[in-house]
This record gives C-alpha cells, structure tokens and sequence, in this order.
C-alpha cells in the first residue's frame, strides 16, 4: 500500500508541474487552486509514504515519476521536441528509480 501511495504522490507532482504552466503566474484562480491542492497533497502523500519507506529512495521515485511525467506531457501536449538525447534521458530516469526499488527490495 506504501507504494501505491508514493506512486499517487508522484502523479499529484506531475498535475502540479503541468498546472504551474496553466497559472499564468498564480493570476488564474481555478489552475491555481488546482495546482496549490495537488502539491498539498503530493508532499503530504509524500509523508505518509515516509512512514516505511528509505527518504532518499522514495524521494527519488517521488522526483523520477514527476520529472518523467512531466516531460512526457510537455512531449505529448506541448509539442516539446522528443530527441533521441531526450527519450535516452528519461530511459536513465526510469533505469534510477527501477534500479532504486529492486536494491530496497
């Protein structure tokens, strides 16, 4: 269950990431609002997944799972470019996290 809640975690960083865009500096009250209740309840989500797990693997995977949610949005929804630099990258993001889970296992 600690990790589901740390995966919901890092999705919740990915809706604020892609709602900071939306804010237009925190001047939109709706994508701000989203955006200040998804980071409450990443970081609190975060916590509780704390709870069990390593601080440095979980905030690693809590970090990974925004960077790489992030970007594969901004790839997808933004028209940001998918080089080949880009998608290796991300490749070596997901290769961290996956190796951080299976040493913690």
């Amino acid at each position: 269950m600690t990790w589901i809640i740390l995966i919901i975690a890092g999705l919740l960083e990915v809706a604020w990431a892609i709602g900071l865009k939306y804010t237009a500096g925190f001047t939109k009250l709706m994508p701000t609002l989203w955006t200040l209740s998804a980071m409450l309840g990443s970081v609190g989500m975060l916590g509780l997944a704390l709870r069990t797990l390593p601080l440095g693997t979980a905030y690693a995977i809590w970090t990974g799972i925004g960077t790489v949610g992030t970007v594969i949005y901004g790839i997808v929804m933004l028209d940001e470019p998918a080089s080949a630099m880009r998608l290796a990258c991300i490749a070596m993001i997901i290769g961290g996290i996956i190796g951080l889970k299976l040493t913690n296992a």
